[in-house]
Order: C-alpha cells, then structure tokens, then sequence
C-alpha cells in the first residue's frame, strides 16, 4: 500500500473515530440528560439531579443532611420528631439487609420512597411501582405545566411481603405490611396513582412516590411539580435526610471509579477519551505491516586476521613491538602448520624454514619482509605492517 493511501486511509479513520465521539458524547454527556434521566442526586445540578430539591428545602428553613454511611448507621441520628428519611430513585436498589434497618428507623422518622428502587422496601407497605418507560403520561390536576412520569403505583395485596433477592447468602427477608388509618392519593394519572400517603395506625407516614423524576431539577424548576413536592416538607418537618448511599456516594470510594466517573460526563474526559481512541489506532495502522518485510543489514563478520590487526594495533600503542610481531608470526605459524603447535618449536626458525620453501615470489617477498621485520629496533609502525603482511599472505595462500 503505498504512504498516500496510508495517510488517506488513517486520516478517514480519525475522521469516523470523532464523528462516533462527538455523537455519543452528545447522547450520553450532560447536555443530553432529559427529564426522566441522570441520577436524581441531591449533589448533582444537571436536570435529572435532585440539588434543586434541596436548596429549596433548606432555604424554607428546614435541616437537611445528606446520609453516605451505610443503612446500619442510621441508628446514630439523633431522634427527632419532625423527621424524614428520603430514598430518591437509588442506583443500587434497596438489598434485603437494609429492609428491617430502615424499618426500624422508620419507628422514629416519616418515610419518602421514589422510584422502582425502593421497590423492596415499598412492597413491605403494600404497594410497588409499575414502570412504562415507553409510554409517558400526565399527572392529572394540573394545567399546562404539568410534569410527565413514566410509572404508576399498584397495590400488591399481600399481607406480608418476601424479599429473596439475597437467598443465597442471606436467606429470605419477610415484613408484615401494617394497617394504615388513611390513605391518600396526592397525585394521580390515567394509569394510576403516581404519589400516595400512607398514615399508619402508629400515626407515622410514608410517602411513595412512582417516579422520582417529579422531584428532579427539571421538573422542579419547569412544571407545577415544584410547589406541590414542597408542600409536601413545609409544615411537616423540620429535618430531611437524603439517603446519598445508594446513588455510589458513600463515604469511601475508588480514586479510579471517580475518574471513570468524572470522564463520562465532562467535556475534557470525553476529549481525553477520544485522544486515547486516536492513539491507540495510530499504534495499530502503525503495527500493520504492508508488503513484504524489509532485507536486513547484512553484517560481515569479522576475520581472525581482523582480530590480529586490533591485537597489533594495541601492542603498537603499549610499544611492545618486538613481542606483537612474534605474536603475529606465531599465530600465522598455527595457521599454516597445525602441528607445529604441539612440537613448540622456535618460530624464528620455522619462518626461516616456510621462507626456504616458498614456491612464488609473492611469499617469498613477504616473508623476507616480515624476517626484516622481526629483527630488534624496527619502529612502531613495522607491528601495522607485519599484520598486513600477514593478512595479504593468507588471503594468496587461500586462493
């Protein structure tokens, strides 16, 4: 392939890789978030949030906390008359050991409980949701600013409720549904009634709530849901306590959760998302391979006679002349006659010898020279040239 199609073909690529970004940044970021989505979080400020609800609740000079620990620690709030416990639409729904926790809590402070979330916990009160996520409908009372919800309450008519969710390792969880001395339908809708109060006999209430959203920022701030949830708190209590444990924000919590968190919903994490997408396609259009693969550099070994240049030039350095050029000799000597390394004989003499013998005037000519060579005060460059003496003997002698 060649390098423009590369480049055509990386760059297309990219290209698809932003575009897919950008359109699901634009779905899934915070500038998507509807009426009926998001978390319904008293610390989240977009529309689906519930922070709007409560500002208003603690500028109507009512206390709020926000509760991070889990269930077992309700049990170290103050008691207070005029109390609530808040449980709006839970990302982690209500587990079977929170039931008889919050149950209990619930013998000192008024329940509200919002959306399919609670569902284990509103079952023990004679009633659950029924979701329509695809059928939306108006509540009804209201002008043209009423809120839309997605689900209704139903009545489950069951004497005691059983949670086995937690079968395996907790065992069934039952509670008795209690009698009430009144029931009130707060707001209702062609499908049903969307928000009930339910008085007990004890005289404390519970509120449910079928959709969570009718207490989002959205709707608080663009219907008549506004007014009609702080009716609900204004007059009645004077301590809200928002559970936030079940939304993911307890009191402990993972740096690397955070991260993920906070990078699918800001517009730098969804940058540094789609720098990361880049890099790593240009890593892997960087690792094909197209073609055929490339020749190697040949690399040339190096000679013995290459090693006995090295070993001469450094001798030459150390001045040791006499002893490089014996070295020299000898090692031709090894090479020529193998067996003359077992009878150790004087290799002046042999050179003598190997002189008398030649049968060209090439090597005769070299080794005279190189006899010239050995004799005592030659000076340092003589070592340089019995080495290419040598060299260029071997390399005759060979051929």
């Amino acid at each position: 392939m060649r390098p423009r199609t590369e480049a055509l073909l990386g760059v297309g690529v990219l290209t698809l890789l932003a575009s897919a970004a950008t359109l699901v940044g634009r779905t899934f970021g915070p500038g998507a978030v509807t009426v009926n989505s998001g978390v319904p979080s008293t610390f989240r400020t977009d529309p689906g949030g519930a922070r709007g609800l409560l500002e208003a609740v603690q500028r109507l000079g009512i206390d709020v906390l926000r509760f991070r620990e889990r269930p077992n620690q309700l049990t170290a709030l103050h008691d207070r008359p005029r109390q609530i416990f808040v449980v709006l639409g839970p990302k982690a729904p209500i587990s079977a050991p929170d039931i008889p926790i919050v149950l209990k809590f619930h013998k000192t402070s008024d329940l509200l409980l919002a959306g399919s979330g609670t569902d284990n916990l509103m079952r023990c009160f004679g009633y659950e949701v029924k979701d329509r996520l695809f059928d939306t409908v108006r509540v009804d009372g209201r002008e043209a600013s009423a809120a839309y919800v997605h689900a209704a309450l139903v009545a489950t008519k069951d004497s005691i409720a059983t949670d086995s969710t937690r079968e395996d390792d907790v065992g069934r969880v039952h509670c008795k549904v209690p009698h009430f001395a009144s029931v009130h339908t707060l707001l209702g809708s062609p499908r049903g009634p969307v928000v009930m109060r339910l008085v007990e006999e004890s005289g404390r209430q519970v509120i449910l709530v079928a959709d969570p959203t009718l207490l989002a920022n959205r709707s608080m701030r663009e219907t008549d849901a506004g007014e009609f949830v702080l009716a609900l708190f204004v007059g009645n209590y004077d301590h809200v306590v928002f559970d936030e444990y079940h939304h993911g924000y307890g009191a402990s919590g993972s740096m690397v959760a955070a991260t993920l968190a906070w990078s699918g919903r800001s517009p730098l994490g969804w940058a540094a998302w789609q720098i990361i997408g880049a890099g790593v396609l240009a890593l892997l259009f960087g690792g094909i391979r197209f073609g055929p693969a490339l020749v190697g550099i040949p690399r040339r070994r190096r000679s013995p006679l290459e090693h006995v240049r090295a070993l001469a030039t450094a001798l030459s350095a150390a001045h040791g002349h006499d002893q490089a050029i014996a070295a020299i000799v000898r090692g031709l000597r090894r090479r020529l006659s193998p067996a003359a390394m077992r009878s150790r004989g004087d290799w002046r003499t042999w050179l003598a010898q190997r002189t008398v013998r030649a049968t060209s005037v090439e090597e005769r000519t070299a080794l005279t020279t190189l006899t010239t060579l050995t004799q005592p005060g030659q000076p340092s460059t003589s070592v340089l040239r019995a080495a290419d003496i040598v060299e260029d003997l071997w390399k005759s002698l060979q051929h």
